[in-house]
């Protein structure tokens, strides 16, 4: 009996992973270990950082690159640049950012393919096709990562300068932006509408933190988290983003921030300031901005922005929490007024709260 993983399709994995791998499968993870010296434990445990699954002890899964890679790391850790002890942290970090990389990449190629294909084709063409626009494009994917990088260090070029060490402490805003109705709406939908509405999403709220010099932590699906380092920043954000979003097809967007001391490490932000972000996002009406009394503060001078308290509410974590609205100062009596009547501002608040 034929092996039924003989054929082509094997043909063009062997060729794909030879081109992506820089040359065949031929170490075990024992033998891994040995060759970069390093003990078996800490390849295991760096490979599992990186989000890759156990190999067994006898599979011969690696090639000359891992060896060559856990020995640039391990020049790393001796010249002091990463601690033996975060190495674990920095692998995950690097793992789960590339993971998504390798995802999208993955599926634009097969579209490619898909586009490209000629009826009836033979699979050996198919696989000769496949490996040749990968040999043609992943080294330009390879040189926009890079440039794409570079510029993200450029950005952070005072950070570096200032050489404040391994966890980061700032005063930034934190933001949330939440799609309001996101699971039902998404039970109707096919895999491709549900894929093309985040894409939507994650590119609009993308351009709009960027146009305000923020930056985009991370998105899940229904909602996107970003930090801003000045408190109108992350107002100018919270208010466009709904209404660059809306659409009578869309979910609606809610938008909370709080500003204050935040540790940024590895990419991620770790903070109070998040969750109370989290718990405003999740009380804002659809299309509205809340803010912590911090935030608020920061723009009540301002009279680009109207700043009102709203009741305070008790939520997990915070039994009176006050939350601010804040909409735009100009030509403020012909805005919405984002679902919330009178009887929802603390009127027993700081009179000079309200711009009205």
């Amino acid at each position: 009996m034929d092996d039924p993983g003989a054929g082509p399709d094997l043909g063009a994995r062997e060729a794909l992973e030879r081109l992506l791998l820089d040359g065949p499968r031929r170490y075990t993870r024992l033998e891994v270990g040995r060759m970069a010296g390093m003990p078996p434990e800490r390849t295991q445990r760096l490979w599992r950082a990186l989000g890759f699954p156990d190999a067994a002890d006898d599979d011969p899964a690696f090639t000359d690159a891992d060896i060559a890679a856990l020995g640039v790391l391990s020049t790393l850790i001796d010249s002091g640049f990463v601690d033996a002890d975060s190495e674990a942290s920095i692998a995950r970090a690097m793992g789960q950012s590339l993971s998504r990389l390798a995802d999208w990449q993955t599926d634009m190629l097969a579209d490619a393919l898909l586009r490209g294909a000629r009826p009836g084709e033979d699979p050996a063409a198919t696989t000769e096709r496949a490996v040749a626009a990968a040999q043609a494009l992943l080294p330009r994917l390879r040189e926009v990562q890079d440039y794409v990088w570079r510029r993200h260090l450029v950005a952070n070029v005072d950070r570096l300068l200032a050489a404040t060490g391994p966890g980061d402490r700032r005063e930034l805003a934190v933001g949330f932006a939440d799609l309001v109705g996101y699971t039902s709406r998404s039970r109707g939908m096919g895999g491709r509408e549900l894929g093309a509405m985040v894409e939507d999403f994650e590119s609009t709220a993308a351009e709009v933190i960027a146009r305000h010099h923020g930056r985009v932590v991370k998105t899940v699906g229904d909602g996107v988290l970003f930090t801003a380092r000045s408190a109108t920043d992350a107002a100018d954000i919270g208010l466009e983003l709904p209404d660059a979003w809306a659409a009578d097809d869309r979910p609606p967007l809610r938008v909370g921030a709080a500003y204050g001391a935040v540790l940024t490490r590895l990419g991620d932000v770790y903070s109070p300031v998040v969750n109370l972000a989290s718990r405003l996002t999740s009380l804002a009406r659809p299309g509205a901005l809340l803010v912590d009394r911090d935030l608020a503060d920061r723009l009540r001078p301002l009279a680009d922005y109207r700043v009102r308290p709203l009741r305070r509410v008790s939520v997990r974590g915070y039994d009176h929490l006050q939350p601010w609205l804040v909409r735009r100062g100009r030509a403020a009596a012909e805005e919405p007024d984002s679902g919330y009547g009178d009887d929802a501002f603390d009127v027993e608040d700081d009179p000079s709260a309200s711009r009205d």
